[in-house]
């Protein structure tokens, strides 16, 4: 298979002042990837909320760049949470997704969007896939079941951008993110992934003078994660220096247990209390790294070490979400 580009597409730092559309700005990924852009210098932001713009409707998307035009398109908006969360609303984050996704992708091409980014996760490959997860490890295996909704949904974005590159030689890329935390994250008590739910779990029990945590399974898992503000740092590098057929595995490249993680947030939050495994509650994937040598090679590393991370995102929550 060849690897089709839209030659003619301007350099992504070429123009400061180029309409660039963030969908899903409000969010976690999104939220990092407009303070990264304002930080560089952009001044033309194209930004709506879920009550200005739904995205899962497909005739105000298509009046929306009908109108507006972007030039770039980064596709940051998703419904997204944790395995609680996938495994009670199913329908929703198949069908919520795949609707966001396709009215976006279609909308960007049809009305000359120049370069399409589309975001995804990294649960998107085989539960067991090998260790680090290559990009080509992409439809060899089943999927986990505690999120195969969202999973199925995101495969199904990156074949859209592949198949309108190979069939009208546009320009859509894809990157597929490691566990991401940081400013904006979902502390929700229920519907939250893992670090910040364990992040709130030791603060509220930190104040409430409580002599120990239960945090789900036996702690044993592998975990990736990645600070959001180095995601957004990757995005604007892949929007300039990448444009290819194969979507692009976006991580730290280091590991943690979920044992070490509740430890170190543990640590962080300043909780002296202990912690107790409630191991009759679902692990989800036993070790899930992601291998990020192809964009390595590019020339791309992230910057922010965990506990360092971890630091900014509980001042975060201090100042946002602790009432």
């Amino acid at each position: 298979m060849g690897d089709p580009s839209n030659g003619s597409a301007l350099s992504f730092f070429s123009d400061k002042s180029a309409k660039i559309f963030v969908a899903g700005h409000r969010g976690l990924v999104g939220s990092a990837i407009v303070r990264k852009l304002h930080h560089l210098g952009f001044t033309n932001l194209v930004l709506r909320t879920h009550l200005e713009l739904d995205l899962t409707r497909q005739n105000d998307v298509e009046s929306f760049f009908a109108t507006e035009k972007p030039r770039f398109v980064i596709l940051a908006a998703a419904k997204v949470g944790g395995i609680h969360a996938n495994n009670t609303y199913p329908a929703d984050f198949i069908s919520i997704n795949l609707q966001i996704q396709t009215n976006v992708i279609e909308s960007s091409y049809r009305h000359g969007v120049s370069k399409l980014l589309f975001l995804g996760s990294s649960c998107i490959y085989p539960k067991f896939a090998p260790q680090p997860i290559p990009e080509d490890a992409l439809l060899t295996g089943p999927l986990e079941p505690t999120n195969e909704w969202y999973a199925v949904a995101k495969i199904a974005g990156i074949k859209m951008c592949q198949a309108y590159r190979i069939q009208y030689n546009w320009d859509a890329i894809s990157g597929m993110p490691t566990n991401l935390y940081g400013p904006n994250d979902n502390f929700h008590p229920e519907n939250s992934h893992v670090l910040p739910a364990l992040m709130r779990r030791f603060h509220e029990a930190k104040v409430k003078g409580s002599k120990e945590v239960v945090v789900w399974g036996t702690g044993s898992p592998l975990r990736e994660f990645l600070h959001v503000d180095d995601l957004a740092d990757a995005v604007v590098f892949m929007m300039e220096s990448y444009s290819g057929l194969g979507h692009m595995n976006v991580g730290s490249g280091k590991e943690v247990s979920i044992k070490e993680l509740a430890e170190l947030v543990k640590d962080v939050v300043g909780f002296e209390g202990k912690l107790v495994w409630d191991k009759s509650k679902p692990d989800g994937t036993p070790r899930k790294l992601m291998d990020s040598s192809k964009l390595a090679a590019l020339g791309w590393t992230p910057k922010i070490s965990l506990r360092d991370g971890l630091i900014d995102t509980y001042k975060w929550y201090l100042q946002n979400v602790e009432q």
